[in-house]
């Protein structure tokens, strides 16, 4: 029972964790991961690597992998951004993969090219797996299912938008653009919809050490919770990232086909990176959920690491805080 106790979960929340398409806290270190206008944001070219275990001791539990590369094409007027996007996600029986390539175009807003609006396209390719071997029918003679491994391909398309000044940043995107909402009644696979992320942050210095961080994402599918994440971060003498964030459930207005019981999936989060040099970082956090999931704690863990690479044509105008 135990072994895959998560099974009993996949048509509870898996839609949840299909709609909403990504669960990183780590988000504001790697925005390529939810909006294709942030690529080219650093100036120099940039490796993202990112993994995060969700509820630590279930097995088949949520594992994400991400790998993100983004620069800039041009770089005498960095007007244009290439990213490449890899990600992958398993849970239970399913295995995900992805590979997004993004193109943005940034627009100079002043003359010290200190402000930065931002359009951005990405387009990719994604395979969906379930393994039905994993499954443990109810009915073994069942002629409905089946124990092999089931492929699902489709393409999938993101749009975004990005500003950024020196001190603050806005942006929005949609993802699943396209969602294949095409009736199958054979299907095994949960369907994609359409969902927007709404982000924004910003820098206060706070002394000649010290800068503070907010920062809000803001998740919508129109099909389950609406999902809040409000983090607060210090940066302290550019040097060591520490933090905390709370994610949850709010509710925006009234969608109909919203189970009005649901529980909020609180999480709070502590982080911590560390800048080892300028063009390298290394983070960890942990995420601490609000009950049990199958009898153990909802606890998350995740690293990610960033490395730059080519030097910067010219002056630097200002840090990349974001």
């Amino acid at each position: 029972m135990k072994k895959y106790i998560l099974f009993i979960l996949l048509f509870g929340i898996g839609k949840t964790y299909a709609q909403q398409t990504l669960q990183l806290s780590q988000y504001i270190f790697n925005g390529l991961a939810v909006n294709p206008a942030y690529a080219g944001y650093k100036d120099n070219w940039t490796i993202n690597l990112g993994s995060r275990l969700q509820w630590q001791g279930v097995n088949g539990a949520p594992v994400t992998n991400t790998l993100s590369v983004d620069g800039i094409a041009d770089s005498e007027n960095k007007n244009i951004g290439l990213g490449l996007l890899v990600m992958n996600d398993r849970l239970g029986p399913e295995n995900n993969s992805s590979v997004y390539a993004n193109y943005a175009y940034r627009i100079k807003l002043n003359n010290d090219d200190s402000q930065r609006l931002c359009f951005g396209i990405a387009a990719g390719i994604v395979q969906y797996s379930i393994d039905q071997s994993l499954f443990t029918p109810t009915d073994a003679n069942d002629p409905s299912l089946s124990t092999g491994v089931q492929n699902k391909i489709s393409s999938d398309f993101r749009f975004g938008v990005y500003y950024y000044s020196p001190l603050f940043y806005i942006g929005g995107s949609i993802l699943n653009l396209i969602p294949d909402d095409r009736p199958d009644p054979n299907s095994i696979f949960v369907k994609n919809v359409r969902a927007m992320y709404l982000t924004s942050g910003f820098i206060i210095p706070v002394s000649s050490q010290v800068n503070w961080k907010p920062s809000v994402l803001f998740k919508e599918d129109f099909k389950g919770p609406t999902n809040l994440n409000a983090g607060s971060y210090f940066l302290i003498s550019d040097l060591l990232w520490v933090g905390a964030s709370y994610s949850t459930a709010v509710t925006l207005w009234k969608k109909s086909n919203l189970q009005t019981d649901l529980n909020k999936t609180d999480a709070l989060t502590a982080a911590v990176a560390i800048n080892i040099s300028p063009l390298c970082r290394f983070g960890y956090s942990y995420d601490i959920g609000a009950g049990k999931v199958a009898g153990y704690p909802a606890a998350s863990h995740e690293i990610s690491f960033s490395l730059g690479f080519g030097r910067k044509k010219g002056r630097i105008l200002s840090p990349r805080y974001f």
